[in-house]
Order: C-alpha cells, then structure tokens, then sequence
C-alpha cells in the first residue's frame, strides 16, 4: 500500500504546483498603462469619462482587456450634476 500512496502524491504534488504556478506568472497590469481621451489626454487605470460616439454618449472606464488598455462601457448615458434651487437663510 505504500508503494502505490507514494507515487500518487508525488504526482498530485506535481500538478498542484503546475497549476500555481500557472497563476502566479501572470504579471500586474504596468502601472504606466493608460487610456486616450478623444482629445489625446491620458486616462489612468479605473478613471471613468463620458464617451460619445455620434448620438451614442455613454459612461465608460479605462480598464486592462489582454494585453491592451480599452474604454470599458459601464451604462447608458452620463450622470449630470444639478443645483437645486431654494431659500437659504443666514444663520446670524
């Protein structure tokens, strides 16, 4: 019974390390690695902009697809900011 155990780790030993390995190679997105606005400006890693496409405005950020940097589309649209008008006493 020993003889068969011994080979049968050694094996599973084998291919839990395979396997880590193949995990532990893949490397960090480069810091250095940025998006390009329309106008040419460099967009960080997980910055979000608003894109439009012709009528197509949606929001979208720069994120890491393979090897390459790419405008990911999160949703339809842009948020807006609005003020909302109202009476404001002075506190005296």
């Amino acid at each position: 019974m020993k003889s068969v155990r011994a080979p049968l780790m050694a094996t599973l030993a084998l291919a839990l390390a395979g396997l880590t390995a193949g995990v532990s190679s893949a490397a960090p997105p480069d810091a250095g690695c940025t998006c390009r606005k329309r106008d040419g400006t460099k967009a960080e890693l997980g910055q979000m902009t608003c894109i439009r496409v012709g009528d197509d405005v949606y929001l979208a950020r720069c994120e890491m697809a393979l090897n390459v940097t790419t405008w990911r589309r999160l949703r339809d649209g842009c948020p807006e900011a609005r003020m909302s008008v109202g009476v404001f006493s002075a506190v005296r």
